[in-house]
């Protein structure tokens, strides 16, 4: 699979449009902001619907207090900020006033990872998906490009219960076509392959696909799947990957001993054991600095995956 020709774009930036789409045909969306409603695009909804746009400035267990209220009442809740600040600032109220009584709110988080960059180490995202994939009922999800998080926007405000969306603040490259269609707990397979499967999302599934290129130069072919949603995890792709290839790699932007890898080696450990390798961050923060930098620095590249899916074929071989 290549990408589009499709402009690079922030997975953000399918936020806002998305949401006045999604009211314009009639749904009772109302937004919740903390502040930050420009950089996560939620600001546009409000221009269009400033009756149905509530921002509240820096205080985001109130934000979720209120989006929690607004589902008990019969809307449609998102809340949206950094990912940072959502859920480390008030997984507490996330945790009793959304996933205890499993309520119909939306949370869209921006700026995940360490991409951020230059805002520095305080600003970058890497335990999110961990606090948010521990609590029950909630959807969890990182969209690889912009169509993929516009398809999982709508396909969250038509799906009762609650969600996480983590989107990210640089552009990338497009992968999936306009109408992509996103289907929760399914994985996508990007690309066939015998010989190992890389298990990505969000910006890394991008960096998997130019590592398939590079390792189908040197003979090994890998297959590629974007595993989207984090919760609930596609088992039968996880166990079909491992049956039929042998050896699994996981790419995040999160640390990988309590992210997307822990989850997917408890999948395998459990099911149909083989060799596996992480590609992410581990047990290290970053740093500030530009984003396609830090992601040299810290290992998130085509490269990386290229070595450790090499390494872990390696251990596939021996007998």
């Amino acid at each position: 699979m290549t990408t589009t020709q499709q402009a690079p774009a922030a997975t953000r930036e399918a936020l806002g449009p998305t949401l006045i789409k999604l009211r314009d045909e009639g749904l009772d969306i109302v937004v919740v902001d903390a502040d930050l409603g420009i950089s996560t695009t939620a600001r546009q909804f409000g221009d269009k619907y400033p009756d149905r746009f509530i921002t509240l400035g820096p205080a985001e267990a109130n934000m979720i207090g209120i989006a929690a209220g607004l589902a008990a009442a019969g809307k449609i809740p998102f809340a949206s900020t950094f990912a940072v600040f959502m859920p480390e600032h008030c997984f507490d109220q996330i945790r009793v006033s959304i996933a205890q009584p499993n309520l119909n709110v939306k949370l869209f988080a921006s700026h995940g990872g360490i991409t951020p960059g230059e805002d520095g180490i305080s600003a970058h995202a890497i335990e999110d998906l961990a606090l948010m994939c521990s609590l029950l009922n909630f959807r969890v999800v990182v969209p690889a490009d912009v169509n993929e998080a516009v398809s999982a926007i709508e396909v969250a405000a038509r799906t009762p219960g609650p969600f996480y969306i983590r989107s990210g603040r640089p552009k990338v490259p497009v992968i999936f076509p306009p109408g992509h269609q996103f289907r929760v707990g399914e994985a996508d397979l990007l690309r066939p392959g015998t010989d190992a499967t890389v298990i990505a999302s969000g910006i890394m599934v991008k960096a998997a696909l130019d590592a398939a290129e590079t390792l189908a130069t040197k003979g090994t072919h890998i297959r590629v799947l974007n595993m989207s949603t984090w919760r609930p995890l596609d088992g039968r792709a996880i166990e079909a990957a491992a049956r039929e290839t042998g050896a699994i790699v996981t790419a995040e932007e999160h640390l990988v001993h309590v992210g997307l890898n822990a989850m997917v080696a408890q999948q395998v450990v459990g099911s149909v054991p083989v060799p596996m390798g992480a590609v992410g961050m581990k047990d290290r923060y970053a740093e500030s600095g530009k984003w396609d930098e830090l992601l040299e620095k810290y290992d998130l590249t085509p490269a990386a995956i290229v070595r450790e899916v090499e390494k872990t074929v390696a251990r596939k071989l021996v007998k």
